[in-house]
């Protein structure tokens, strides 16, 4: 195995948490020393407003995308948010993880308050409210009209949105996240993640983008074939367009009053 791939493959363990460094030792859930209330508080609003749409309430992975922090080897070796803070604030490009603009400490309280999850499972975390639509329907349309209504109208793409899933959780990931949450009635027909690839030699190859990280790009071309490239800083080029970049990019910036409202809004388009 070739030194590049070796560090490919341990920094996909560490972001993912899709396995470990060979020959690491690392403990399945290492103690953590308690905290103050206070800060679990704190760290438990954060991940609420910020987090929990993708990983879910629970941190064990969620309709919005995101993987099973209480898994992940780089949430497990994390200490105080080092870790998790590099990731929180660049983001990964090509997955539903946006870089959120959050300070050091808030990093560190909401590392503080995944860390204090029980593996059990019977943690408060789980306990599923009886219903989500708290919010207020009036102030959800003016929000909406705000941040929304420049792609969407609740006359057309959205009439009747409300008939059209199960119940207003369904309905909230889908607004929040509609490339995780499925399609199937969604917002709209949204097109997948688009990707050009400029080669050094001139070429280009275009495609539906399957995955991008700091080391390669694979697309998956009109021919069906997929195709692979390695990545060096800025080489090869890659052009991305991504339909639901508008979505990701306002996810970090919502209160969880605003999403609340929107989702007691959207409840009412039958």
């Amino acid at each position: 195995m070739s030194r590049l791939i070796e560090v490919h493959l341990t920094v996909l363990a560490l972001l993912v948490g899709a396995g470990t460094t060979p020959g690491a030792q690392i403990p399945d859930y290492p103690p953590r020393a308690p905290v103050a209330p206070e800060i679990l508080a704190r760290g438990k609003t954060l991940y609420e407003v910020h987090c929990a749409f993708c990983h879910g309430a629970d941190a064990r992975g969620g309709t919005g995308g995101g993987p099973n922090l209480l898994r992940s080897q780089l949430v497990l070796t994390d200490k105080k948010g080092e870790l998790i803070g590099e990731v929180v604030r660049n983001g990964r490009p090509g997955t539903p993880m946006v870089a959120i603009a959050l300070s050091a400490s808030q990093v560190s309280d909401i590392a503080d308050y995944v860390h204090s999850f029980p593996v059990g499972g019977y943690d408060i975390s789980r306990q599923v409210p009886p219903s989500i639509v708290v919010g207020d329907a009036k102030a959800g349309e003016a929000t909406f009209q705000s941040k929304c209504s420049s792609c969407h109208s609740a006359a057309r793409d959205l009439r009747g949105i409300a008939t059209r899933v199960s119940d207003a959780r369904q309905l909230q990931d889908m607004w929040l996240m509609p490339s995780a949450a499925g399609r199937a009635g969604g917002l709209a027909n949204v097109s997948p993640a688009k990707a050009a690839v400029t080669l050094p030699s001139g070429q280009k190859v275009e495609g539906r983008l399957v995955r991008i990280d700091d080391f390669i790009v694979t697309l998956m071309p009109a021919d069906g074939m997929a195709r692979s490239f390695r990545r060096s800083g800025d080489s090869p080029k890659v052009d991305i367009t991504d339909p639901l970049r508008p979505h990701r990019e306002l996810l970090p910036k919502y209160t969880d009053k605003e999403i609340h409202d929107i989702t007691a809004y959207l409840v009412t388009l039958k």
